[in-house]
């Protein structure tokens, strides 16, 4: 009897098992993701990433989709290490927006976010929302380098919340006027105005400093850079504001 009822705990044990297993999420993709709630709905967010495809994007300076470096699996957009895919750009322009997005580094990996992009400026199409692995990155010496910096023109708040390469951050990009805001796992951590003396100084000791216009207020595309690294997306998203 005894030895009956061991067995048959441990039976019970395995079959609990087995359910736990066969209900195991990928830890990357949790319960909503790539979803709108009706709040959401209501306050006018719109999915840039429905997490089966990459429609609603296309090739920078093209009408084709993104190239074999893109991948979408299991919810999640990743841009594969060391296969190129091209810059890929929403095929809608956007003006003023709060734009939302999940992200995730492989370690010593870099990418960026640009927004306001044009094609008219092929080499210089847009600012940059700069991600980076800030412990095992290559370029990490200068503070304009840094996860969630205007790249190489305005450096980001020191004290922002960061988390490591392999976890997830979300970011959020705010544009109304000329005034933008980047914003790094619920906190603002850089405000600027487009055009003003400070952004046209900053620019003219960046790299950007030849490109015209550049740092000035237009209605553009949004686009993910075709970087090197491997690099995660998910939960992409924005409204437009009034």
């Amino acid at each position: 009897m005894k030895r009956f009822t061991l067995l048959s705990l441990a039976g019970l044990a395995l079959v609990a098992l087995l359910a736990g297993c066969s209900t195991t999420r990928d830890s990357s993709v949790p319960a909503g993701a790539n979803q709108l709630t009706a709040r959401e709905k209501a306050a006018g967010w719109k999915l840039l990433f429905n997490g089966r495809d990459t429609s609603g994007w296309r090739v920078f300076g093209k009408q084709t989709p993104p190239g074999p470096g893109w991948k979408v699996e299991e919810g999640v957009l990743k841009k594969l290490a060391k296969q190129r895919g091209g810059d890929v750009i929403t095929t809608n322009t956007f003006n003023n927006f709060e734009f939302y997005w999940e992200w995730r580094l492989e370690p010593k990996a870099n990418n960026g976010i640009k927004y306001l992009v044009t094609e008219q400026r092929p080499g210089i199409p847009g600012p940059e929302y700069q991600m980076i692995d800030e412990e095992g990155g290559e370029d990490i010496a200068k503070q304009t380098h840094l996860t969630a910096s205007f790249y190489d023109v305005l450096p980001p708040d020191e004290k922002k919340p960061l988390k490591k390469a392999g976890e997830w951050n979300s970011s959020r990009l705010i544009i109304k006027g000329n005034h933008v805001e980047h914003w790094l796992n619920g906190a603002k951590v850089l405000e600027y105005e487009l055009g003003s003396e400070v952004v046209k100084a900053a620019v003219a000791k960046s790299k950007f400093k030849n490109a015209p216009k550049f740092g000035e207020k237009i209605q553009g595309h949004i686009l993910l850079t075709d970087h090197v690294d491997e690099a995660w997306y998910r939960n992409v998203k924005i409204r437009e504001l009034k």
